[in-house]
């Protein structure tokens, strides 16, 4: 058995029984904090903390590990709920391209971006895959992460989607941290489906969602619905087709362009809609009569140079609003949610409450881990961040570059 108490926390964060499993609007703004605190868990699971005033007598103190955190925070891990941390390579050479003056869709046309990194993947085994994804996952959770959503959608045919989605289910088993596996089949066309997208659209759903359905490889079903990849009708037929088979939607809405994405896919029960850089106000209203959880990925945006999600916008409208690295090898590959909060508080106007609410509590309701992620509370045993000695709790977000975690309890 492993007891750890944490000691002289300078502000445990996120803790309470009545913390809820949402923020909205400006409730983002509040975050409970204690001062001065102690956190008790035993092989994981929190049974104790509050105020050092209040330590004694707590615990049996026999075969405890203490640590001593004067000077440091205590928070619950952050969630990554979209990621595509399954690749086969970089993509280095593209982003080259791009600061030769290349857009990301003009990279994609000729031959460049997904279907890039479709060739790249189809190149490996499966046993590659899973080994280089478990180095970079061992990595992501030294940042802090501690639940994560990975994608498929660098197979782009029925082999290479069962290959992503088997690795992804590898990694479920393996690691110590919760994974949510996504389907997104629809991610682009393959070049030999250019002129026959009706083709592609029959394979996903005749083919590929019935293998998946048969293997269980995945919770949740996305769509990249964008100009040049998928409209609002082919993402209402490949979604309807995966809901019938028991997934969730989970898409990629308004990234380049406004469609009419975001009113489906609330319309279809979607547990998050993801990338947001245009935003309208008929978006705005789908979204108030829904618990669909907008999802903002300023690291793509950074990265890509196109614009930043509103995020003043979508929290003024009273709604929750979670954050996400969008890690992969073409459009954010950074994988460190401390940077996402910096992004989000400097290019979109968030405060540090405001961002680690949407990296923890609204990023696990984008999830569906809610009753057990996202904050710290009696009887839980999600992961948990300490960090180094900072000054303030807003230093996470201001000190841009440095690495803040010092320890994760898993």
């Amino acid at each position: 058995m492993s007891k750890i108490l944490i000691k002289n926390i300078k502000g445990l964060v996120q803790a309470g029984e009545q913390i809820p499993s949402v923020r909205k609007g400006a409730e983002m703004k509040q975050l409970d904090m204690i001062s001065n605190a102690y956190l008790a868990l035993e092989d994981g699971e929190v049974i104790a903390y509050g105020p050092m005033t209040e330590w004694e007598g707590i615990i049996d103190w026999r075969g405890v590990e203490i640590v001593d955190a004067d000077g440091c925070f205590v928070l619950p891990a952050f969630i990554d709920s979209h990621t595509h941390t399954v690749f086969a390579k970089t993509r280095e050479e593209e982003f080259v391209d791009r600061i030769h003056g290349l857009s990301y869709e003009e990279i994609a046309a000729k031959g460049g971006g997904i279907l890039n990194s479709a060739r790249k993947l189809s190149e490996l085994s499966e046993d590659e895959l899973f080994h280089s994804a478990k180095t970079r996952i061992e990595r992501i959770i030294q940042t802090g992460t501690g639940a994560l959503e990975i994608k498929s959608g660098y197979g782009l045919s029925l082999e290479g989607e069962l290959k992503m989605l088997r690795v992804i289910k590898r990694l479920k088993e393996c690691m110590p941290i919760a994974i949510k596996a996504t389907f997104l089949g629809a991610h682009a066309f393959p070049a030999e489906f250019k002129d026959n997208k009706r083709a592609y659209i029959d394979l996903i759903i005749n083919e590929m969602l019935p293998a998946i359905h048969t293997e269980q490889l995945a919770d949740y079903i996305d769509v990249f619905c964008e100009r040049n990849y998928f409209s609002v009708l082919d993402m209402e037929e490949v979604l309807k087709a995966g809901i019938a088979l028991g997934l969730k939607p989970k898409v990629h809405v308004n990234q380049f362009s406004i469609l009419g994405g975001v009113q489906k896919a609330v319309e279809l029960g979607a547990i998050s809609v993801d990338h947001l850089e245009e935003i309208d106000e008929n978006d705005i209203q789908a979204l108030k009569s829904s618990n669909t959880i907008p999802t903002l990925l300023p690291g793509c945006s950074h990265f890509l140079s196109i614009p930043f999600g509103d995020a003043r916008r979508i929290i003024s409208a009273g709604l929750p609003l979670a954050l996400a690295s969008d890690f992969n090898p073409g459009s954010s590959p950074n994988y460190d949610l401390m940077t996402i909060l910096s992004l989000a508080c400097i290019k979109q106007k968030m405060t540090p409450e405001e961002g680690i609410n949407a990296l923890t509590i609204n990023a696990a309701a984008a999830l569906e881990l809610s009753d057990s992620h996202g904050k710290i509370a009696i009887g839980r045993k999600s992961p948990i961040m300490l960090t180094k000695e900072i000054p303030s709790l807003a230093y996470l977000a201001y000190a841009f570059g440095e690495q803040h975690v010092q320890r994760i309890f898993i």
